[in-house]
């Protein structure tokens, strides 16, 4: 399944990555993260692992695992999903008249056979939302600071 959601954002890409990739404030701005660390001592680079505790319909549910496999500064971010849900998310910074447009693709999959896929087909909606709505939470953490 994929879910994509952008936004543009009042920050140049520069501004917008040194947000992004502040790994423990994730959670202030990701609606579904309870909390972000990190588990690996790089923090920085293709390699670098994380542990989410991510909410499903506003409940907090598991805990996941991701891996950068993706790091460009300040265009491209790309995250293996490592646990129950497989598969990548991608941000991309994009520079749009003096500001930034942020592209956030989540490409997923679950390991049991069609009703995986029809489980995430139905979430899909509350998906796009939940990352509309954590764009809009960097967007206000941004001008905040």
């Amino acid at each position: 399944m994929r879910v994509e959601a952008f936004r543009d954002l009042a920050a140049s890409p520069e501004r917008v990555w040194s947000s992004i990739e502040r790994w423990e404030d994730q959670s202030r701005w990701i609606r579904d993260a309870v909390w972000v660390r990190v588990l690996t001592p790089e923090r920085a680079s293709v390699g670098a692992r994380i542990e989410v505790l991510n909410r499903v319909l506003r409940v907090p549910l598991f805990t996941e695992q991701l891996e950068v496999v993706g790091w460009e500064p300040p265009r491209t971010m790309v995250m293996a999903h490592r646990s129950f849900v497989r598969g990548t998310g991608t941000w991309s910074l994009e520079p749009v008249d003096g500001s930034t447009r942020f592209t956030w693709t989540e490409e997923l999959s679950l390991p049991i056979p069609l009703l995986g896929e029809l489980a995430l087909l139905a979430y899909r909606p509350f998906l796009r939302r939940l990352m509309r709505g954590s764009l809009a939470n960097l967007q206000r953490l941004i001008t905040a600071t």
